[in-house]
């Protein structure tokens, strides 16, 4: 969990923010990461690695582990999966997957998903950024930068008592931001591989 705003955590200056009221935002969130992963050297050879960072004991905390085990269930074979309600990936064994990628995929492509706090009017906005997060940057927390992409969600308002802040946010919000974040994690890959198609097309 990023306890601080968006900005205060992540390195990289192109970001995308898209509001869960937005009836394009599944649309234009899968048409930015498809932007994103072409930009930062995608490829159909190259391991594509979603790590979603957070923890199924915090209401606040949960959206990586949501997203992660929403994707799974989904069946899709584009991003490896890291972070689960099952098997989430947190502060205690983040440096330990961190290894566990890099030995088992030659130059992955990682992109770091994990909730945030953030101000009112951000709250309920997903956001999308080229660069590393900074995970436990807002506790003092000395773990690695983490990704060549990053998305977060903002889940409620930081500044003060952010674990009991965390401990008090709706998971309905949580929940509705989890859909946005995989359904437009499945249109990327569907633009994605419509492209690579296209291509074959055109070598052919």
């Amino acid at each position: 969990m990023n306890k601080t705003s968006p900005e205060q955590v992540t390195t990289g200056v192109s970001r995308t923010k898209i509001n869960i009221e937005d009836p394009l935002a599944a649309v234009k969130f899968g048409w930015d990461l498809a932007g994103r992963l072409h930009k930062n050297g995608f490829a159909a050879h190259c391991p594509k690695i979603l790590l979603c960072i957070g923890t199924d004991r915090s209401t606040g905390d949960c959206l990586g582990p949501l997203v992660g085990s929403k994707l799974s269930a989904l069946g899709q074979d584009f991003f490896h999966v890291y972070g689960t309600l099952e098997h989430p990936v947190h502060a205690s064994n983040l440096k330990q997957k961190l290894e566990e990628i890099y030995r088992t995929y030659e130059n992955p492509l990682i992109i770091a998903v994990d909730a945030c706090l953030g101000s009112l009017e951000n709250v309920g906005c997903v956001n999308i950024g080229d660069g590393s997060l900074q995970p436990g940057a807002g506790v003092n927390k000395n773990l690695p930068p983490v990704g060549q992409i990053h998305i977060t969600g903002t889940v409620n308002v930081g500044g003060f008592m952010e674990y009991l802040v965390l401990q008090n946010t709706r998971l309905n919000l949580v929940m509705r931001m989890a859909d946005l974040i995989v359904e437009g994690l499945m249109n990327a890959i569907g633009y994605c591989t419509q492209e690579e198609a296209s291509q074959e097309v055109a070598v052919t």
